[in-house]
């Protein structure tokens, strides 16, 4: 069994962040770099099924700077065989479907059965890629998945509507995204992370999958930042004070009337 994990390298959720000169991106030197979280999922849903087949490979496909190597390391230190970074500057401000296309083109050397992807990334909050990423290759996806089964070459995936669930069949090779629920990522042992420095990591250009930048940087991006904007700060809340809860209550039912102008 061949699967591919689509991973991306995200800023920790915890970081602070602040916004770059430019108004248009953040700034990166203090921040924290993870794997997005939706993707550790994926990594350890791709490590589950090899095991439940008892044979395969598992392999780490992003799309990044040089850092991102990191994040790959990661998933390598948890079980994955081996990854590939697809680095290249021409890639810095390409949108999700220039991202889509890039990795779409370097999975037509990668073999496949399965492609697992995190339902969306948490730092721009976006679901476009694995979507497109299926489209570009024409094959099913299935997104939102809590729980999924293989057999004769067919996958069997439960996912999550408004109100309810529905099951989907699909044959393979096929995409699903994951989201919580669908497992409990492991840890990386110190083993792990030993093998890790030696597993196969492969770096390569966008002329080394055969594009160019016209096709998928920013100059072929559908969609741009144009300025970036903290939320505007919310006014303190009050404390009512009194003597009695029906003094409170009182006091409640007044300012919502005459200040806040509610009821």
């Amino acid at each position: 069994m061949e699967i591919v994990v689509l991973l991306k390298q995200v800023p920790d959720t915890e970081t602070a962040i602040q916004i770059g000169e430019d108004k248009t991106t953040v700034k990166t030197e203090d921040v924290k770099w993870v794997i997005n979280p939706y993707d550790e999922f994926a990594v350890e849903e791709a490590l589950r099924i090899k095991e439940s087949q008892g044979a395969g490979k598992v392999t780490i496909l992003t799309a990044g700077p040089e850092r991102a190597v990191e994040a790959i390391r990661t998933a390598l230190a948890m079980g994955a065989d081996e990854g590939v970074l697809i680095n290249d500057p021409a890639l810095e401000g390409a949108d999700g479907l220039g991202t889509a296309k890039v990795l779409a083109t370097a999975l037509k050397d990668i073999p496949y059965d399965i492609i697992i992807a995190g339902q969306r990334a948490v730092d721009d909050d976006g679901y476009l890629v694995p979507a497109a990423v299926a489209e570009f290759l024409d094959i099913p996806q299935v997104s939102m998945v809590f729980n999924q089964e293989i057999s004769d070459g067919n996958i069997r995936c439960e996912r999550t509507v408004e109100g309810g669930t529905v099951v989907i069949e699909a044959e393979l090779p096929a995409l699903f995204t994951t989201q919580r629920g669908l497992n409990e990522p492991r840890y990386a042992s110190l083993p792990g992370i030993m093998k890790a420095k030696k597993k196969p990591l492969g770096k390569k250009t966008l002329a080394d999958i055969g594009l160019d930048s016209s096709e998928v940087g920013p100059a072929a991006a559908r969609c741009r930042v144009r300025t970036l904007s903290f939320p505007p700060e919310r006014a303190p809340g009050r404390i009512i004070e009194g003597e009695t809860v029906e003094e409170v209550a009182g006091e409640l039912v007044r300012l919502l009337r005459e200040e806040a102008k509610v009821i």
